[in-house]
């Protein structure tokens, strides 16, 4: 999903300032990967809370955004006109910040069933 963020940033930036370009590709990313979470890592299957995940996983994109936008806004302050390579560099060391962060609260508040279920004993 870091990588499909910073296609879709490269390709927003070009047309919009670097908040914009930011806040879109991290919009469109964390939808796709709440899905890919959903399925791929916790294993949850069909529509049962689909939406309430989504919508959890819209408030985990709220906390991504400020972390990527804050990081931008930072490094704004530091050079007001840093070359594409240098904001890259910032939103992918935020984004992987973001990632664990993520990746933390789908565990424990976005999928917490998936952890709650006891293993089964094969003995």
């Amino acid at each position: 999903s870091t990588l499909l963020y910073l296609l879709l940033y490269s390709a927003a930036r070009t047309a919009a300032g670097p908040q914009l370009a930011n806040a879109a590709a991290l919009l469109l990313s964390a939808v796709a990967n709440t899905a890919a979470n959903r399925r791929l890592t916790f294993g949850v299957r069909g529509r049962a809370r689909a939406v309430r995940h989504q919508a959890q996983g819209l408030v985990v994109f709220a906390i991504g955004l400020a972390l990527t936008s804050g990081s931008l806004a930072a490094l704004g302050a530091a050079n007001a006109a840093p070359g594409h390579s240098t904001e890259l560099a910032v939103l992918v060391t935020a984004n992987l910040a973001a990632t664990v962060l993520r990746f933390l609260l789908f565990r424990a508040w976005v999928f917490p069933e998936r952890r709650a279920t006891p293993a089964k004993d094969h003995s």
